[in-house]
């Protein structure tokens, strides 16, 4: 017999959290300070909460939570969304949003949020700043192309050369920590053992997919958006189509999917022969990165690199 426990909804702002406690009804308004968090949970029992990752005002709820044990999800808010306007949720306030999200966990039982590791909660603030030097870097490339004054483009350049150096001080400061820790160590290893992945791939991944070796191929592929999804109706079967998923971990199995294309390896003929059959290359690319990622899945089963592994 299985126990369900009551459900909170939080829909959290910057300075306040709205939280709706089931199957009372209360609705509450508490500060979102490290204090004002923690009083609250303090009086949680046998309770699972509910609450939208939309941004990084959550991480004294999400901290108190894990420090009292209180189970929560940490859902998308596009399926909030969803499930508001299935629900007949037609007003938008932080009071109804917090019911909803609270209504949303009784109706839908979401899988508890594994909070990462404190190492690699460091791991993935460092690859969201080096995203962040890149994107700006990017920017500035594309600025200087466009731009003719001299002295302008002497201050763009210049500031290309600032954005480099800070982007390989933090991949200096990822490849400290990733050596420092033996697991993330021996992971690394593991996956730079796979063509077309190298030390940054190597770091988003044990950085944004901790799940790997834990889920079969189709979950895993899933949860990267590399899984192609059905939209069919009746007798007329459309075209599969990726769709969601970790948007930085696709991107950088994508990446992958480019290099591993012109190795010699399995990878590269499992390429060609898709394009041979008269995929599109930017479909066979998907394909491959979903391959790479399935593949990378067994090697966590088997606790094996590359060479060793059967799939």
């Amino acid at each position: 017999m299985t126990i369900h426990p009551n459900f909170v909804g939080c829909d959290i702002s910057k300075n306040t959290i709205d939280c709706y406690v089931l199957p009372q009804g209360q609705h509450l308004v508490i500060e979102n300070t490290a204090q004002g968090v923690h009083d609250f949970v303090s009086g949680l029992t046998d309770r699972f909460v509910v609450f939208e990752a939309t941004s990084v005002y959550d991480r004294f709820l999400r901290a108190a939570l894990t420090r009292a044990g209180v189970p929560f999800a940490r859902v998308n808010p596009r399926k909030a969304r969803e499930f508001a306007r299935a629900a007949g949720y037609l007003a938008k306030t932080d009071k109804v949003d917090a019911g909803m999200l609270a209504h949303m966990g009784a109706a839908l039982r979401p899988q508890p949020t594994v909070e990462p590791s404190r190492d690699r909660q460091k791991l993935k603030d460092l690859l969201g700043r080096r995203r962040q030097l890149v994107d700006m870097r990017t920017a500035e490339k594309i600025r200087l192309h466009q731009t003719r004054d001299p002295s302008l483009r002497r201050d763009i350049t210049s500031m290309i050369a600032l954005l480099k150096r800070r982007i390989e001080k933090i991949e200096q400061t990822m490849r400290n920590l990733i050596k420092e820790i033996d697991e993330f160590k021996t992971l690394s290893n593991r996956l730079q053992s796979v063509p077309g992945i190298g030390p940054i791939i190597a770091a988003c991944l044990i950085a944004d997919m901790q799940e790997l070796g834990t889920v079969n191929r189709r979950a895993i592929a899933a949860l990267a958006g590399l899984a192609p999804l059905a939209c069919d109706s009746g007798r007329i079967r459309r075209k599969r189509r990726i769709w969601g998923g970790r948007k930085q971990v696709r991107d950088m199995l994508y990446l992958a999917a480019v290099t591993a294309a012109r190795s010699n390896s399995t990878f590269a003929a499992f390429y060609n022969r898709l394009i041979q059959n008269g995929k599109a290359p930017k479909t066979a690319l998907i394909a491959l990165a979903r391959k790479i990622l399935v593949t990378i899945n067994a090697m966590s089963k088997q606790n094996c690199d590359f060479k060793q592994i059967q799939v």
